[in-house]
């Protein structure tokens, strides 16, 4: 993969959004090392997800590069719930609202159409994912509650505890797509 230079971008870059491939596997892992910001899994592990889950997996691409990835499946036990694993942008493209284009976008996607909920674990030193789910709930007009669930008891080797926040209920409706500015 390669990483574009330090050109200024905005938010009206053009974006195209589309689920995962099994061949994406790699990019995706790659882009996961490149975003600065995400712990990196192994290359088999992103191969695996762009393969079995990549129907509620997203990736965006500017120039036919991957600029940025939601990683995400739908938790067996909670068929309404779409959870975002991982939010991972280029360092070129952060900081210029695509992230939120990519929650949004990743949330239109057919496989998440049905999903009234939306869920992640987020570090407590991890304030811009904080903030981006804030907004998320923000831009969806619905609410965001956080409550624990990966508690310190539960990880190890020092990692923060990763609280979940919960992003709902979801309005769906046939035209949630246009009203919520959803691609």
């Amino acid at each position: 993969m390669t990483v574009l230079g330090s050109t200024t971008l905005t938010s009206s870059l053009p974006l195209i959004f589309r689920s995962a491939r099994p061949a994406d596997g790699t990019a995706l892992w790659q882009l996961a090392q490149a975003a600065g910001t995400l712990e990196v899994n192994s290359q088999y592990f992103y191969l695996l997800l762009a393969t079995d889950f990549g129907d509620t997996c997203l990736v965006a691409e500017h120039n036919g590069q991957a600029v940025g990835m939601v990683i995400g499946y739908q938790p067996p036990r909670e068929p309404a719930t779409a959870f975002v694993w991982q939010v991972g942008v280029l360092p070129l493209y952060q900081g210029q609202g695509v992230g939120l284009r990519l929650l949004q976008a990743w949330l239109a996607l057919p496989a998440n159409a049905h999903c009234q909920w939306v869920t992640a674990t987020v570090a407590d030193d991890n304030t811009a994912s904080q903030a981006l789910f804030k907004r998320l709930a923000r831009a969806l007009d619905t609410d965001c509650t956080v409550q624990p669930h990966f508690t310190a008891e539960l990880v190890v080797h020092g990692h923060p505890a990763e609280p979940l926040y919960r992003i709902g209920p979801l309005a769906r409706t046939p035209s949630f797509a246009t009203t919520k500015g959803l691609p």
